[in-house]
């Protein structure tokens, strides 16, 4: 056997400890809240933190495309733990990033694991976050390398053997300096893409036991959802009272008594119609225990 075909075996997969994600990941809108293509660019500001994201050819990485990020984080992570030789490159199955994501196993799949590979390599991102007490003037993409390896059977079947990824060095340092690496639950993977971007707005900020007491135009700007705020007010009217954020009760309150104050983002309303201020509590659960995997 080649040596080129004992690579495709040295395998980092499967994880076999829990999905965990970066910290700054989990509290900022590095990613667009879509399933399809978001060819817009992102960016979020606030007076301590500034976040650009350009889209690629096939457009900005989703929210879907950040499971294979929290994955090689997880791999990462669990590395470290085990006190094991810790490189930017890491090479796994798409069987498993399937398993633990949720994911079937269809032709669908892996043509769409292509394709979210080519938009993490692609989307630029410039930000003042600093990582590992370095920052970064430029932008950089979640992987610098990405590439799918093949095998062929003896009928000349080409069949994939694995996923080689390079982890860009932003994220890197953010895991392996910082150690700010929190668990996600195991039912996060089943979110929609709201759901998902509250739960690690409520992860990454409620950490203390306080309830995360927050403006609904603020929690919009921090989810990244980039449609008016009368859509995000809807959504989290459903979410709240769905209540189904894993650990976390949602709590929205509307002050009608203070509809007098403007609400800059809202659609266009009739004269003599203000919207009404709202703001959402996020408590975390009593018996949720969950605090920065151990170790890192």
């Amino acid at each position: 056997m080649s040596i080129a075909q004992r690579e495709l075996f040295q395998l980092d997969s499967p994880l076999l400890g829990e999905i965990r994600g970066e910290r700054s990941l989990m509290a900022f809108p590095f990613f667009a809240l879509a399933k399809n293509a978001w060819m817009k660019p992102l960016s979020y500001s606030t007076p301590t933190v500034t976040i650009e994201v350009r889209p690629s050819a096939r457009g900005v990485a989703t929210i879907y495309d950040k499971e294979i990020v929290l994955y090689i984080a997880s791999l990462m992570a669990a590395k470290i733990e085990a006190g094991m030789a810790i490189s930017q490159d890491f090479t796994f199955t798409a069987h498993d990033l399937f398993t633990v994501t949720g994911a079937n196993h269809s032709a669908r799949s892996y043509s769409r694991l292509a394709d979210a590979l080519e938009r993490l390599q692609g989307t630029q991102i410039r930000t003042n976050i600093e990582a590992g007490g370095e920052g970064e003037e430029g932008f950089f993409s979640w992987l610098s390398e990405a590439r799918l390896q093949y095998a062929r059977s003896a009928n000349g079947e080409k069949r994939l053997k694995s996923v080689k990824v390079r982890l860009c060095d932003w994220l890197f340092r953010a895991i392996l300096r910082d150690g700010q690496v929190l668990d996600y639950a195991s039912t996060y993977f089943q979110l929609g893409p709201i759901e998902r971007r509250i739960y690690e707005v409520a992860r990454s900020t409620c950490v203390d036991g306080e309830p995360l007491d927050m403006d609904l135009q603020l929690l919009k700007l921090q989810t990244g959802f980039q449609n008016p705020l009368s859509n995000f007010r809807i959504a989290m009217r459903q979410i709240a009272a769905a209540n189904a954020i894993p650990g976390y009760d949602i709590q929205m309150i509307e002050d009608a008594a203070a509809a007098a104050a403007p609400e800059t983002d809202e659609m266009p309303r009739k004269a003599g119609r203000r919207p009404t201020p709202a703001r959402v509590i996020i408590t975390r659960r009593a018996s949720l225990a969950l605090d920065a995997a151990p170790g890192i």
